[in-house]
């Protein structure tokens, strides 16, 4: 079994790539299984298509690139991700915590309804939909690379320069 183990280097690195969609020492090309024990996960920043205050831990691959990839995110209570789609679907389990993920163009917190721990979420390319986290929240997310966002108001994009 092949375990990836971080040293704050590797760590740095991680976090990077979270971002950057660079490979990591423990993501060779050549076909292998992939374990990343829980406490070797290393939080980052988010990447910038989410707004300020999430963060961020890549497990495999690159939302970046060619092919699957596996990433969780921390949401802060209160967090909110303006109504937005993707061009290819989206899985989410929830891990931890009580987060909304709604259907529709425009935020509408009186249908939110909480998805507790072990909420399994999947929304197909082109669904608009926004995410609310009510109490502090994990997810992880699954999906196929390259991975996109596009945000229903495009004023709500955090990376728009004003």
């Amino acid at each position: 079994m092949q375990y990836i183990t971080l040293s704050v280097a590797a760590a740095l690195s991680v976090s990077a790539a979270a971002i950057t969609g660079a490979a990591t020492a423990g993501q060779a090309h050549e076909p292998h299984h992939t374990v990343v024990p829980g406490d070797a996960i290393v939080w980052g920043p988010a990447p910038p298509s989410l707004p300020p205050g999430a963060r961020a831990a890549r497990l495999l691959g690159s939302p970046a690139e060619e092919g699957p990839f596996v990433l969780r995110l921390k949401f802060p209570a209160g967090f909110v991700v303006p109504p937005h789609m993707h061009s290819k679907d989206e899985f989410i389990v929830v891990l931890s915590g009580n987060l909304t993920i709604e259907s529709g163009e425009k935020v509408d917190r009186a249908a939110l309804n909480g998805l507790p721990a072990g909420t399994f979420f999947h929304l197909p390319s082109g669904t608009a939909h926004y995410l609310f986290a009510e109490t502090e929240s994990v997810v992880q997310l699954n999906g196929m690379g390259p991975f996109d966002v596009k945000y229903v108001d495009p004023k709500d994009d955090p990376r728009s320069v004003d």
